[in-house]
């Protein structure tokens, strides 16, 4: 066999190698960049590299189609033939796979599909590391200390089938999330950015923020649990919402079992959920959210489907003027339940129609409220009406009139995010946010802030 290194190549040469009726071969290549720093002072820093091989192999039969789905990393081109092998073995030893759908064909090819992978490096942080040493000099000098880390990840993903399809993604994800910490430990506050090449974000900017939240904790109230309006920033409203994305599969809500079922069958689809005129949307073409083009699946589940690799996908709404529009379906699905095909994107958008930042927001607060920092921990109470609970964390604050006049406690919530947005009295203006509790899994997300009379703080938590 000749020698084949190239991403393109080892597609090429793992669809030469099938025996079986159809193959699917996904190349990801990755690299990454990363610094980690605390107490002021950088503490590492890194670079790697690496490659992971997908290979489904599908598998006519008279009960129908059958799928094999073998992936390893750091694969050489010796791997290649036993990986296909694999794949093919695992196919043929299967039943017939429940969302087996034709190959996608007639996706024209990637332009770029037989150039080198882009890669990252450390040249990522070149503007960025000497910004984040001033901020350590200017929280140094003001009694503060920083933590926290930056990592750059870029993919490119190789996508070629037996159906002759051959696209390629190049997908670069940043994340940057800062801790400031008074040196008695007894205060924390937390900021967080989502980027895609570092050149948008502002450590001292991010440290200005800190301190000020650091000096509103000088002074501590403790509140009982109740229903407080609460002001919640666009990263807790990320997470929240990304969440009910994961949850709005069709086939779930058609068969009952979701927060999106309408009683006594089908779906609530065209129901107006929010007073507001809030759009939920995803569009791989977002300016600074921009994600893959086409479905890329490693493997089949609710959301997705191995045979869906190459669909193209266009932009989506999900909530149209506060309506649902959209529930997230395979090929598969979608036949099943009749409903259009719309296949999850990486990245989501609320949009409120305001204009008002979350501190205009604050200022324009009368009586009392509750500002939070973000959420963590978050955890399915009930499927049915997308109940989640989850603790406060880095930082509640007491707003009065207009003013954050001190810290609070933390707390346990109860809510549902299809609930808070029937009840949103207000939405801010629309901003890229990274989102705490599911950053590691989900970055490209813009979101504006929102104003909920009720929020339900339903016990005092003892959490940081």
């Amino acid at each position: 066999m000749s020698r084949v290194s190239k991403p393109y190549e080892i597609v090429e040469r793992a669809l030469e190698l099938s025996t079986t009726d159809g193959l699917v071969v996904i190349a990801d290549e990755h690299s990454s960049a990363n610094l980690r720093w605390a107490g002021n002072a950088l503490t590492t820093n890194g670079v790697t590299r690496g490659r992971t091989l997908t290979v489904i192999a599908t598998v006519d039969g008279a009960q129908g189609t059958a799928s094999g789905v073998v992936s390893r990393s750091a694969v050489t081109a010796d791997d290649l033939e036993p990986l296909v092998r694999a794949a093919e073995a695992a196919a043929r030893g299967a039943g017939p796979a429940e969302d087996a759908q034709p190959l996608v064909s007639g996706v024209p090819s990637s332009p770029d599909f037989t150039d080198a992978p882009a890669e990252t490096g450390s040249e990522v942080f070149t503007d960025f590391a000497p910004a984040l040493g001033d901020a350590f000099a200017r929280a140094r000098s003001g009694g503060r200390e920083l933590y926290g880390f930056a990592n750059h990840e870029l993919t490119s993903t190789y996508l070629g089938t037996s159906t002759g399809l051959r696209l390629r993604h190049d997908q670069p994800t940043g994340t940057l999330e800062l801790n400031a910490k008074s040196p008695d430990r007894t205060r924390s506050a937390w900021a967080g950015r989502s980027t895609r090449d570092f050149k948008d974000v502002d450590p001292a900017a991010m440290d200005a923020e800190l301190a000020r939240r650091l000096g509103w904790a000088e002074r501590r109230i403790d509140l009982p649990a109740g229903r407080y309006e609460t002001l919640l920033p666009p990263t807790a409203v990320a997470d929240l919402l990304i969440y009910q994305l994961w949850s709005s599969t069709a086939r779930d809500a058609v068969e009952g079992r979701t927060v999106f079922s309408r009683p006594g069958g089908g779906t609530r689809l065209g129901e107006k959920l929010a007073p507001l005129p809030l759009t939920l949307r995803s569009d791989p073409h977002a300016p600074g959210l921009e994600s893959a083009p086409f479905v890329i699946a490693h493997s089949s589940g609710d959301s997705a489907s191995v045979f869906d690799n190459g669909l193209p996908l266009a932009p989506t709404d999900w909530i149209r003027e506060g309506k649902l529009e959209r529930l997230t379906t395979t090929r598969h699905s979608a036949a099943l339940t009749g409903l259009p095909v719309a296949p999850a994107i990486d990245n989501l958008v609320l949009d409120g129609g305001g204009e008002r930042s979350l501190e205009e927001m604050v200022a324009a607060t009368t009586g009392r409220a509750l500002l939070l920092t973000c959420l963590w921990y978050i955890r399915e109470v009930d499927p049915a009406t997308l109940l989640l609970t989850g603790l406060t964390r880095d930082g509640v604050y007491l707003v009065e009139d207009g003013e954050v006049v001190g810290e609070v406690n933390n707390f346990r919530f109860n809510e549902s995010p299809v609930d808070l947005l029937s009840r949103a009295s207000e939405a801010g203006r629309t901003e890229k946010t990274l989102p705490r509790e599911w950053g590691d899994w989900f970055t490209r997300a813009a979101m504006p802030a929102l104003r909920i009379p009720d929020f339900n703080m339903s016990s005092v938590s003892q959490g940081v």
